[in-house]
């Protein structure tokens, strides 16, 4: 039978001859069809993992808090910083391709495996806070002014919040979030204090730029009231 038109059966390219079992067999290609394999292909390469990726994804899923690029370079033996950097962009890139509910993000001065946020309601259900972490309201606050302001006296911190500090401060150092920082210059030369490293990783902080700024945390006004009907227009 002979076809005629723009029937795609018709076109020589759309047949190709394979081998199969000794004998030849004619097999129709649709381009459309190769071309959606050739993605998925593609897509599932970027999804593979190399003996350094592997070793990367095995160092921070055990390490015990963040691991700095050179110590990861250590551990998963790597040649520099540059390639252990470079595989973390590639997991994460797997890790973003296949919804994982994983990301390695920077904390502090290293990295760590986190959960995505989306994920942190139901996981809060099988997994109670540690003892350690867990703040009163007042020790909380006392940490926030500090965070926002530091470094500060003993002095300033009880002027702003308007309560003796010294209790809270030294539980708050006990618990290696906050830290002597130094000595004011002012009269009797009274400590500094300001928060730690273990604060910015128990915060998931990179650095205190991280913080969320007033504005954000303020709720609009314009979104609470009603606007006031202009008197005139009635």
């Amino acid at each position: 039978m002979k076809h005629t038109g723009s029937d795609p059966w018709s076109s020589p390219r759309a047949w190709s001859t394979v081998p199969v079992a000794g004998r030849d067999w004619l097999f129709w290609r649709n381009p459309d069809v190769d071309a959606t394999l050739l993605s998925l292909d593609a897509v599932d390469r970027r999804l593979q993992r190399t003996q350094k990726m592997a070793r990367v994804e095995a160092a921070l899923l055990v390490a015990a808090g963040p691991m700095s690029t050179r110590k990861l370079m250590q551990i998963a033996t790597l040649p520099d910083v540059g390639e252990a950097n470079a595989l973390i962009e590639a997991l994460n890139q797997a890790y973003d391709l296949s919804r994982s509910p994983f990301r390695i993000e920077r904390v502090a001065t290293g990295y760590q495996m986190l959960t995505r946020p989306e994920y942190a309601h139901w996981l809060g259900r099988l997994h109670q806070r540690q003892a350690e972490l867990k703040l009163t309201p007042a020790a909380l606050e006392t940490l926030t002014i500090l965070a926002y302001r530091q470094p500060m006296t003993r002095a300033d911190l009880e002027s702003v919040r308007g309560v003796q500090c010294t209790e809270l401060l030294k539980m708050l150092m006990d618990r290696g979030l906050v830290r002597i920082a130094g000595e004011d210059n002012s009269l009797g030369r009274p400590f500094l204090y300001e928060t730690t490293r273990k604060f910015l990783e128990t915060y998931g902080l990179r650095n205190l730029d991280d913080l969320p700024r007033a504005s954000e945390l303020r709720v609009s006004r314009t979104s609470q009231e009603p606007p006031v009907a202009d008197a005139d227009a009635a």
